[in-house]
């Protein structure tokens, strides 16, 4: 953690080397998350609700997924594939590997995508919202429980992120068959599951845990019932859920390593 922490302070002071260019770049990913949601609040004013949930509510789901993703992206970003295909093609993964000290904690500390800062004060401004304007969050459970699902949320993200990079061992450039369950999937998780066809539903529930990591809690936050009838415990999988996934990613990111053969010369 001592490594960890020197590599971010030389990322930030980097940063700030071009803070002009720091800025600019914080304020057009905020503006890209405004206009998304702002487009979104706009056309949904024009309806009662939208699979049985008012705006105040969507925005708990929004605001929860967009400040989880946000930070995990951001922290996240040297696993990200384009990112990390860098390495592979250059060859500057050996250089990590043949240095005494952990590999993860190199590769987390080489980028740290600080543009990411405006997203995430956005997903917490939204989410703030939402919450003080639903009081059945307002319960001491439903707010020790909170910071487990945020959790369960950035360890999944994590893990996808660490699949995409494993994959770059073989394929040596990204794949752009990640961003449909990493951007992908954060976007459908931002809505109610109600809105989508029962096959999606079910594929993103039982295989890919998309509803366990978002849908399912904010149920239990909003005090609301569950339209499919599924068992009550359902929204306290979040967690469990989000490590299995990280979990399964990192074993299979060790796998990848053991068969790297580097990119020769």
């Amino acid at each position: 953690m001592m490594l960890y922490r020197h590599l971010l302070l030389a990322q930030l002071r980097g940063a700030m080397q071009y803070r002009v260019s720091f800025v600019l770049d914080v304020l057009s990913t905020s503006l890209i998350t405004i206009t998304e949601f702002g487009a979104f609040a706009l056309v949904f004013s024009r309806f009662q609700g939208l699979g049985g949930w008012s705006l105040v509510q969507i925005m708990f789901l929004y605001g929860m997924v967009e400040f989880a993703f946000g930070l995990t992206d951001m922290l996240f970003d040297g696993f990200d594939s384009p990112t990390f295909a860098q390495h592979i093609r250059k060859g500057t993964l050996d250089q990590f590997l043949l240095r005494p000290a952990n590999l993860m904690i190199q590769i987390f500390g080489s980028s740290l995508s600080l543009r990411r800062i405006g997203r995430i004060v956005l997903g917490i401004g939204i989410f703030g919202y939402a919450v003080i304007h639903n009081p059945q969050v307002w319960q001491l459970e439903k707010l020790w429980y909170l910071p487990f699902v945020l959790i369960g949320m950035g360890l999944y993200f994590g893990g996808l992120f660490l699949v995409g990079a494993t994959i770059t061992i073989w394929t040596v450039d990204s794949t752009d068959a990640m961003n449909l369950f990493t951007y992908g999937g954060k976007e459908m998780m931002s809505y109610p599951m109600g809105i989508y066809s029962d096959w999606l539903r079910v594929l993103f529930t039982f295989l890919f845990p998309v509803a366990l990591l978002n849908y399912y809690p904010a149920l239990f936050f909003l005090g609301k019932p569950d339209p499919f009838g599924l068992p009550a415990w359902m929204p306290f999988l979040a967690p469990i859920a989000g490590f299995v996934m990280f979990l399964v990613a990192l074993k299979f990111w060790q796998f990848g390593l053991k068969h790297y053969q580097s990119t020769g010369n």
